[in-house]
């Protein structure tokens, strides 16, 4: 294998990714795709930073550098998108290193860009996540998703209006956002260079808040209002598009406007056979057979096959088909709805309500749980032996039966152990 003569600074960033819950499992095609975006020294700089957001100080200290150096060195990957920059309305900057999904691999795609060879990057993204399983396989595998479907709001009802909260609403997350910015979509952009692009707009997905913010301080996405937001969230429901936006209730940091043909998420549905790659919303479809004349018009436009054609068994019609809906597959989006001409469709309330994580913490903490992965959360430091220990002592004893982990908690004398066992039985219960 080509990446076993990589040299270790890339060996160890991807070390380093794998310590989130999304990771990055190796294979030449990540490798390739490290070596356009880092340097060998960035990437092995990079391997050392905490999972959580840290300073230019904090940086220096982990680099044994002076901090001029290491904000220059931050500088240079924030102005790239590697790293986003947060700066506080007192002016300190925080600096954090975004997973791959959704991060700096979207970000290089984003904008139209000479310093980097995007037809060849392209390329490898599309070998390592449409081609290969592994990283889409990992990337949707939790309970708790990465992602989640936005109802189409003009097919809602106004009764139904009613009952959608409003972190349910993409208009909602486009209104209450500190900071918004819209850029060139990834995945239609990925696929353009491998000749698969459709003819959806291309300048349409979006960031919000301090992501935004980032994005737009670098060239990478451009700010707009609010009025250009919501006038970009309505292109794109009278294109048919998705909406998928970050799952969590607050802070939502982005809302792509997706199609079936490009979009990896659905892609990922239809190829590897996922049920629910991303958080439906909390409505199905409803077919009035009585109206339905069997156009599919809704077979067309949905974009994860969720809809069909069958037989009415009418004697008197033996050609007569009407549309079904596969529950197992919807994402409650609405936009076959919107396509139906005849009024046959509507939308209904699931029997059980969705979960929505409150933000982007919980979400991840979730995730973590969920693989096996929370002492990497907690003892963010691994470039200390100690917390090296700990995470590897943590995580074999939340792997333990009940009983064993009581055992174990009363051999360590640990208030702090027991209170993490506490937390994490409440976690996996809240789930």
């Amino acid at each position: 294998m080509a990446h076993h003569t990589v040299r270790s600074g890339y060996e160890s960033l991807v070390e380093r990714l794998n310590r989130l819950p999304q990771g990055a499992p190796p294979s030449d095609a990540l490798y390739a795709i490290l070596k356009l975006l880092f340097s060998e020294q960035e990437a092995g700089l990079v391997a050392q930073l905490p999972i959580r957001a840290f300073t230019a100080h904090h940086a220096a200290q982990i680099w044994k550098m002076n901090e001029a150096e290491a904000q220059k060195v931050l500088d240079a990957l924030a102005s790239r998108a590697i790293l986003l920059d947060i700066v506080a309305p007192d002016g300190a900057t925080t600096y954090v290193l975004p997973p791959p999904m959704a991060g700096f691999f979207e970000f290089s795609m984003m904008r139209l860009r000479g310093d980097v060879d995007q037809k060849l990057l392209g390329e490898l993204f599309y070998q390592y996540i449409n081609v290969e399983d592994e990283f889409i396989t990992a990337l949707f595998m939790s309970k708790t998703h990465l992602g989640r479907a936005f109802v189409n709001e003009d097919v809602l009802l106004p009764e139904q209006m009613l009952t959608v909260l409003d972190y349910e609403r993409a208009s909602e997350v486009v209104r209450s956002a500190s900071h918004r910015a819209v850029g060139v979509c990834y995945c239609r952009h990925k696929m353009e260079h491998v000749h698969r692009a459709c003819d959806a707009p291309m300048e349409i997905c979006m960031t919000f808040n301090t992501a935004a913010a980032a994005l737009a301080r670098h060239d990478y996405a451009r700010a707009v209002d609010v009025a250009e937001g919501l006038d970009l969230l309505q292109e794109a429901r009278d294109r048919g598009l998705v909406q998928f936006g970050e799952n969590n209730q607050r802070g939502v940091n982005f809302i792509c406007n997706c199609c079936g043909c490009c979009c990896e998420a659905m892609i990922a549905a239809r190829r590897v056979g996922f049920t629910n790659a991303v958080q439906t919303t909390n409505f199905l479809p409803e077919v009035d057979e009585t109206l339905c004349n069997g156009c599919g018009k809704c077979v067309t436009a949905c974009p994860v096959e969720a809809m069909g054609l069958v037989s009415t068994n009418d004697p008197h019609h033996p050609k007569l088909r009407k549309a079904r809906v596969s529950t197992d597959l919807c994402l409650g989006c609405g936009v076959c709805v919107k396509q139906c001409s005849r009024g046959a469709l509507k939308l209904r309330q699931r029997a059980q309500r969705v979960i929505t994580p409150v933000d982007s913490v919980h979400r991840t903490v979730l995730m973590a749980v969920e693989r096996g992965m929370l002492p990497n959360l907690i003892f963010d430091n691994q470039a200390l032996a100690s917390h090296r220990v700990m995470a590897a002592i943590l995580g074999g004893i939340l792997r333990l039966p009940p009983v064993q982990q009581a055992m174990a908690s009363e051999q360590m004398r640990s208030r702090y152990l027991v209170k993490l066992l506490e937390w994490g039985k409440g976690m996996q219960v809240s789930r």
